[in-house]
Order: C-alpha cells, then structure tokens, then sequence
C-alpha cells in the first residue's frame, strides 16, 4: 500500500468518525415533561449558580451545591486522575487558586439534562471560563494578564433530603488560550 493510499485512508476513517451522530442522551438530553420541568430548571440553577458563586468568590455558597464527596475529573486541565474526594477539599482548592488577586468569569450554555432514574441525572453543557491576574502582565510572568478555557462540563445530580446536589463535576478541555502563568499561579 502507498504512503499516499495509506494518509488517504485514514483521513477517510477520521472523517466518517468525526461525522458519526453523538449518542442522543449527550446532544439532547431527556425530554423535558411536566414531571421533569422542576428539577430540569432546579439543576440548571444549581450549575450556574455554582459559577457565580466562585466567580463572587462566597465559597459558602459554592460548597452548598454539593454532596459531602463528590467524583472529579479535571484532567484535561491539570493532568492526573480523577477522583472521589470531600467537597471541602474541592472548595478549598478554588479558593485557595481564585483570591482576590485573581478575577474569574465563568459562563456556561446548551445545557443537556439525562435523567437516569427520579433521583439521579446528568447534565452536559458547553462551559467558558476566563481568568485575568495583572501580575501575569509583567515581562517576567509571560506578558499577558488573560487565561481563559473552551470545553464541556458534565454534573451529576442526585436528589438528597436537601433537594439536588452535584455529586460528580468534571470538565473536558478543548481549547485554551492566553498565559499560563494566570492558569497556573495562586493569587496572592
């Protein structure tokens, strides 16, 4: 087979993947009915409420949405692995990275809610952050104040005494830009 057969061929099978449907669940999510519409708006709520919150910096706030332990998977942010840990520490990992020093916009959209029993469901929506730092404006910290992150946010809901509560958040990267210094240095 020739070299040009063969970049032919598998441009070919990149394409045909690139174009097969997503599954309906990840584009469209349950169909909203009147016995979903409540907790539909509730979780949609909580998810964007969740995002003002760190973006106002009131981590009391940011830690009520969640249950005591919750599964994360930031990895394609910040390597690793996911994992199950205590909400606290989650929140105490965002406040200890987004001080005063540092402003975050968080911003959110096209959210897709999969119910997978009364209590339990899923939500995938598109997700914008940016975070700006004038320190990383100095020549010494790369020269740009601005970071800021594309992808796609998937929470996982369940219903507890307290009503919803995320139990799993993850966020998969798709494309980023600015200085990484902002992304990567605490404010102070």
């Amino acid at each position: 087979m020739t070299r040009t057969l063969k970049v032919a061929l598998a441009s070919t099978a990149v394409a045909l993947a690139m174009s097969a449907p997503a599954p309906a669940e990840t584009t469209a999510g349950t169909p909203v009915t009147v016995d979903t519409l409540v907790a539909h708006a509730e979780m949609i709520r909580i998810a964007d409420a969740i995002d003002a919150a760190v973006d106002a910096k009131d981590w009391a706030l940011a830690r009520s949405f969640f249950t005591d332990e919750i599964r994360i998977d930031f990895t394609s942010l910040a390597g690793g692995a996911p994992a199950t840990i205590p909400a606290d520490a989650l929140i105490d990992g965002w406040s200890a990275n987004l001080t005063a020093e540092k402003a975050s916009f968080h911003l959110r959209g096209n959210h897709r809610i999969t119910f997978e029993s009364e209590d339990a469901a899923t939500m995938v929506s598109h997700g914008y952050a940016w975070n700006r730092m004038d320190r990383g404006a100095l020549p010494e910290n790369g020269g740009d104040a601005l970071w800021e992150v594309w992808g796609t946010y998937e929470h996982s809901f369940t219903r507890t005494e307290d009503g919803w509560r995320v139990d799993a958040m993850s966020f998969f990267a798709t494309a980023e830009r600015g200085n990484s210094f902002v992304r990567n240095t605490p404010g102070s």
